[in-house]
């Protein structure tokens, strides 16, 4: 039987999940929005997964096009092995891998492979930025302080 984690840890996988899903969007990368049709898909997925196992967690994946999918499709189909377009999606999800995994690491998540034959093209995160920590793209308190609009205004009137 699956056995599943508690509700406090699945709340911090959700938690966790949201984030990297606002990082990624925050590096200008289109997010799926959990539940979107697999048809209309593509960009970075963030998952959880809850079991309450060794492969419980969150993972990130990468969906290209859904044309180039329905090309490879096509192609296997067909049984037409050499085509190049086969490769593509495999070779795309990797790179996407590198870089989404560089974002992460740069914003203080802890991202790794999860090495697991179920999730090529996968990474795992691990944990997020160290608590307290505020994103770098979250509005600033200085942001909302009205008194440095006024004197950034005063300063253009007397220009």
């Amino acid at each position: 039987m699956f056995e599943k984690v508690g509700a406090e840890e699945s709340a911090r996988l959700e938690a966790l999940a949201s984030a990297v899903r606002d990082e990624l969007a925050a590096a200008g990368l289109p997010v799926l929005a959990p539940g979107l049709h697999h048809a209309l898909a593509s960009g970075a997925e963030v998952q959880v997964d809850d079991g309450a196992d060794a492969a419980g967690g969150v993972y990130v994946d990468w969906e290209a096009s859904p044309r180039l999918r329905e090309c490879a499709v096509r192609a296997l189909r067909l049984r037409l092995m050499d085509e190049p377009v086969l490769r593509r999606p495999g070779q795309i999800s990797a790179a996407m891998m590198h870089a989404m995994a560089a974002i992460l690491t740069s914003a203080g998540f802890t991202v790794e492979d999860p090495n697991d034959e179920y999730r090529p093209f996968h990474l795992r995160v691990v944990a997020g930025p160290a608590p307290g920590t505020a994103p770098g793209w979250e509005r600033r308190e200085e942001e909302l302080d009205m008194s440095a609009w006024q004197t950034a205004g005063e300063g253009a009137a007397a220009d």
